[in-house]
């Protein structure tokens, strides 16, 4: 049985937006600089469940909040794929070369369990 790829999930959440998008002739509305401020906004729009709780648990959040939450990280999500599309950016590539880059940057026996910055902890 095949597993699922990154890239393949990705490319088959990118086509359905674009198919959503073409349907409704929004792509004239969708430059990056137009999706980069929407994406900030649905971020909000998720934050927003959490503001005034204490944690954000899933146990905090209850079932209602938690399905809303979802459905924010879904817009995120979408909108984060329009970005990349539109910008021929490879998000599954991308995010490797971002861990590797974190992972020089952040050495697991000199961070573990540290929350500092990567510039605050180097003199260590």
């Amino acid at each position: 049985m095949n597993q699922p790829t990154a890239q393949g999930d990705f490319a088959r959440i990118r086509d359905e937006v674009r198919e959503f998008v073409a349907e409704r002739d929004w792509d004239q509305f969708h430059a990056p600089k137009n999706l980069a401020s929407a994406l900030c906004v649905e971020a909000a729009e998720l934050l927003e469940h959490f503001q005034w709780l204490n944690t954000g648990t899933k146990e905090e959040l209850g079932e209602e909040k938690l399905r809303e939450a979802g459905y924010e990280m879904a817009d995120v999500l979408v909108y984060l794929i329009r970005l990349a599309d539109k910008l021929d950016i490879d998000l599954p590539t991308a995010v490797q070369e971002k861990m590797a880059l974190n992972r020089a940057k952040y050495p697991a026996d000199k961070v573990r369990g540290d929350a500092r910055k990567y510039d605050e902890y180097k003199n260590d």
